[in-house]
């Protein structure tokens, strides 16, 4: 079987770019509560303050620079053309600026925006707020196309279909707690796959891994990408 490397990505791959992490201490849920900012009903409650919110994360990921990490998987997914799916927790649009092109943003993307009563999707401008107008029915129902706590993620067909091909799970910069992505390595596991974890640091999933490479992503991963390419 040729191999086929399903990538998993969390925001520990952005922090280098100078985008915060969400659940290391100082990160962003320990600044902002999520039941306010990141769920639906927080949204109906004060849309306001989480437009507010997504305007910041979007200009902070416009501002942002694809690194060292986002560019070596990019290399990767040129090299073995065909065989790397990317999947990314991350909404900050990087991997696609690094070049990635099969890459499934499974919790959204900041710099779109969705209508609530249409589902139409567009390119977000710099401010979304109560008066944006959906281009597609007039009605000012838009809101960030992010996926929020007790929302489906996205593309979960087409990932499942990549972990029952994979011959190796790679999980880099995610603590693998939050569900459905901290279940991959498990499917992945259980299907004879290789699985390896590149983090900072060891995490709570680390023991379900096969090797763990500890290390910044920006040094961590182009190491990893070399060592696969020099196969």
């Amino acid at each position: 079987m040729p191999e086929s490397i399903v990538i998993l990505t969390g925001a520990g791959v952005s922090a280098e770019s100078g985008l915060g992490t969400f659940r290391d201490t100082g990160g962003i849920w320990d600044q902002y509560s999520l039941e306010d900012v990141a769920t639906p009903e927080g949204f109906a409650r004060n849309p306001a303050l989480v437009h507010d919110f997504y305007n910041a994360r979007r200009e902070h990921a416009a501002q942002a620079r694809p690194n060292a990490a986002h560019e070596a998987l990019a290399r990767l997914e040129r090299h073995l053309r065909g065989r790397v799916t990317l999947v990314t927790q991350n909404i900050d649009g990087l991997h696609e600026r690094a070049g990635s092109r099969q890459v499934y943003p499974m919790h959204g993307r900041v710099d779109q925006a969705v209508c609530a009563a249409c589902a139409h999707r567009w390119p977000a401008p710099s401010k979304l707020s109560t008066q944006t107008a959906c281009p597609a029915c007039g009605q000012n129902t838009c809101r960030p196309d992010v996926v929020w706590f007790g929302e489906m993620p996205y593309y979960l067909d087409e990932i499942e279909q990549a972990l029952q091909r994979a011959t190796q799970l790679v999980v880099i910069g995610t603590s693998g707690t939050v569900y459905p992505a901290a279940g991959f390595v498990e499917v992945a596991s259980h299907l004879g796959a290789h699985t390896v974890e590149i983090n900072l640091a060891r995490s709570e999933a680390s023991d379900a891994f096969n090797r763990v490479i500890e290390g910044p992503a920006s040094e961590a991963v182009p190491a990893w990408v070399e060592e696969v390419l020099g196969k």
